[in-house]
């Protein structure tokens, strides 16, 4: 979770380093730390955010050329300056910082305790720098030798940048399960958590990979395997423009993010319907659809807005494909011996691609037998790259740790590939098909008008902000929009908010209605809009306070709600993508009046690299 920047050329570093935090700091923010190297070395860090840093480095003048930077969330070790990164191994030689966890790290620190050797922080990452810092002395070995066979010692996932203060000219890096990209420069490298701090100095990257180890000159860069070889690095273009990653004059990149999502829809599905609409291709499932169609059985695994994503999926495919679906929170796939077949479709959702459950309960399900398929947003990343064939999603950089665009383009990308299984199967005609594809061509324009529900929540926010708890309701496909209404509501303003559907109200969440809670019902016209205006009823008798999101000319439930909040009529299985987006404003708007950080919440970070 936590951002790593890394530098080394001929430029100053310092600045470099900050820029790049500030750009990584929706990865992490309980802490920020900076190593600088110019004939020695000086570490600065503090409990806070980069602009903490960046204001304490406002009383030095010491600059290098090489260096690397560190914002955190913390795991091991409460949010303090001790347990800021980087941290020094205990003669000084080695400085590190580290994104993962060191699962051994508690006998490792024994057994380095029982030689002498005392510590001065809580984290895991000092274990590893002493580690390394033992090996080299008492082995008589050189930093990459030390590095090495300390890297075989370790359990656990790392992304790491390591100075040897004894080799001045050199960064070293490696990553086991947590994402580091080196970026290529003329007579500089860079290196970093996601290409996100590199694409303003270059557009070619390395990618890493597991047990991968690099040693990164200025002008040079040899790639290892911890496991002894040397690799061959695979230089690719990173196509990422640096306007992806600035606000562009919005208060909050989550707002941006909203208000991205017609471009980013428009982006997942060109170059993949058809100009006359007569059909969908999906590149990245050429050679397996065949397989796909055939097979009995899907599973979907996924962790929190992504997971709510899988829930709509079930809901497509089966509906559209006749295959059997199964939704996981990849969390607890990994830990429950599964049953997996082979000839199970196993489709992973991960907006950053490293997500470090749903990467394992991928790697579970390959070693089993599956065929398994990835839906992403970042190219080059984890999960694309262990999966047998996927899909991209092409929503652009996702900044505010709240996921918007993501979920959209998830359940776009979702719906296409079932529409095209459905029509390869036989089960949706060439009618319907053309039918879906042209209500899909007009869904970015549809979320345009879904924008100008942003005034209306603003004024519900108003009344609402002060609010303890909400529920919120929906039935058939907009119940997992519902799920996540309620997930962005508690994920960035702190509301203790639930989601059901509608019919299970009666038993239980019913008890929790009176006059002074919110009941949010996702109730857009479809087969199921009888049941839920008796819902609504239900609520109302109980003195229930109804924010209703409804289809664009609703009369019955408009009269019946406090409040309504309308989206364009679309075909069900495209009501989730235009019924979000008033919750994502509302939650957004009622966040922001209540004084909270939208985009970096407390004790969340954007990616979950660790469990």
């Amino acid at each position: 979770m936590c951002g790593i920047v890394g530098y080394i050329g001929t430029k100053p570093a310092r600045e470099i380093i900050i820029n790049g935090l500030k750009r990584l700091e929706y990865r992490g923010y309980d802490s920020a730390g900076m190593a600088l190297i110019n004939g020695e070395a000086k570490i600065f860090k503090c409990k806070g955010r980069v602009q903490d840093l960046e204001d304490m480095l406002s009383g030095s003048e010491f600059n290098g050329t090489i260096g690397m930077g560190h914002t955190r969330w913390a795991t091991h070790g409460e949010p303090n300056e001790l347990n800021a990164h980087p941290q020094v191994s205990f003669k000084g030689n080695f400085i590190v910082v580290h994104n993962g966890i060191i699962e051994n790290y508690s006998l490792i620190k024994k057994h380095l305790q029982s030689r002498g050797i005392q510590f001065s922080s809580q984290t895991d990452t000092e274990v590893l720098a002493n580690l390394i810092e033992h090996l080299y002395l008492e082995g008589d070995l050189t930093a990459e030798q030390a590095i090495m066979l300390a890297l075989n010692r370790v359990e656990g996932a790392y992304g790491l940048v390591i100075i040897c203060v004894k080799e001045p000219d050199r960064l070293f890096a490696a990553k086991k399960g947590s994402p580091l990209v080196i970026g290529v420069g003329d007579g500089e490298n860079f290196i970093a958590s996601d290409a996100t701090p590199i694409v303003e100095y270059t557009q070619r990257v390395i990618y890493l990979k597991d047990d991968d180890m690099a040693i990164i000159k200025k002008d040079e860069l040899i790639l290892k395997s911890v496991r002894p070889g040397k690799i061959e690095p695979e230089v690719k273009q990173v196509d990422l423009k640096i306007g992806e990653i600035d606000k562009e004059g919005f208060p909050h990149f989550m707002l941006k993010e909203i208000y991205e999502q017609p471009r980013a829809i428009h982006d997942t599905f060109r170059g993949r319907v058809l100009p006359d609409h007569s059909g969908i291709m999906l590149g990245g499932l050429h050679g397996v659809l065949e397989t796909i169609s055939q097979s009995e059985r899907i599973i979907i695994v996924a962790c929190g807005t992504s997971w709510h994503a899988g829930l709509l999926g079930e809901y497509i495919f089966e509906e559209y494909t006749r295959i059997p679906v199964e939704v996981e929170y990849a969390s607890e796939f990994r830990y429950r011996d599964p049953i997996i077949r082979k000839g199970d479709i196993v489709i992973a959702i991960s907006q950053s691609g490293e997500t470090a459950d749903t990467l394992a309960a991928v790697k579970l399900a390959k070693e089993r037998g599956a065929m398994v398929l990835g839906i992403c947003n970042v190219v080059g990343s984890s999960i694309p790259r262990e999966t047998n064939a996927g899909v991209y999603t092409h929503a652009g950089p996702e900044i505010g740790v709240a996921s918007t665009k993501a979920f959209t383009t998830q359940v776009t990308v979702l719906a296409m590939m079932a529409f095209e299984i459905g029509f390869l199967k036989g089960v949706i005609n060439a009618e319907n098909y053309k039918k879906l594809i042209d209500e899909l061509a007009v869904i970015p324009e549809k979320i345009e008008k879904s924008l100008k529900a942003n005034e209306k929540a603003l004024e519900i926010a108003t009344k609402y902000q002060q609010t303890k708890n909400a529920l919120y309701l929906g039935r058939g496909y907009l119940f997992p929009v519902a799920l996540e209404g309620a997930l962005k509501l508690k994920e960035i303003s702190y509301v203790h908010a639930e989601g059901y559907p509608a019919a299970e109200m009666k038993h239980g969440p019913i008890a929790l209605i009176d006059e002074n809670m919110p009941v949010v019902v996702v109730a857009t016209k479809d087969d199921t809009y009888d049941k839920i205006v008796s819902n609504i009823q239900e609520i109302k008798a109980r003195k229930g306070l109804v924010i209703a999101i409804v289809t664009e000319g609703d009369e019955i439930i408009s009269r019946m709600a406090d409040f309504v909040l309308e989206v364009p009529d679309t075909l069900p299985v495209f009501s989730p993508v235009l019924a979000v987006i008033p919750l994502q404003l509302l939650s957004y708007h009622i966040a922001v009046l209540r004084g909270c950080n939208v985009d970096q919440p407390r004790n969340l970070a954007k990616s979950v690299t660790v469990e």
